[in-house]
């Protein structure tokens, strides 16, 4: 997990510059059209985001696909640029989007293991103590 963040650093970065460009051409953005705000920013931001993914090589779903089971695929480098760009564009909204997904799901794995220990073991496991004797004993049955 800890590769996985290190690896969304530059994501995160450069989703944060984006971000901080807007609050900067905010105020000009509002003297030219407060209509198509929203507009021209987000075409700003996926512009920027799919410049600096295809610039500096970043590849999001390189890294959140399992290389063993999802070999690289030279035919969909460009999505998954376009992907990155996007997400990249949304500032760092999207790297955290990324992030509280991995998150949920190192949860829900945590909770699907303890769920086929057994009842004493389980117990002992999420409170950090060692099973009692009748919960080995269980195990070794098994």
């Amino acid at each position: 997990m800890d590769k996985l963040i290190i690896a969304l650093a530059p994501l995160f970065a450069a989703g944060l510059g984006i971000q901080q460009l807007g609050e900067i051409l905010s105020p000009l953005l509002d003297k030219i059209s407060t209509e198509y705000k929203k507009v021209i920013f987000g075409l700003i931001s996926l512009t920027l985001g799919l410049a600096v993914a295809s610039r500096f090589n970043l590849h999001v779903l390189n890294l959140l696909l399992d290389p063993l089971n999802n070999p690289n695929d030279d035919k969909f480098v460009w999505l998954d640029r376009f992907i990155t760009g996007v997400i990249i564009s949304g500032g760092t909204e999207g790297v955290n989007s990324i992030l509280k997904f991995l998150k949920f799901k190192k949860e829900e794995t945590k909770n699907e293991a303890a769920s086929k220990l057994p009842a004493g073991a389980a117990a002992a496991a999420a409170g950090g103590v060692p099973p009692a004797d009748s919960a080995l004993a269980e195990i070794n049955k098994k």
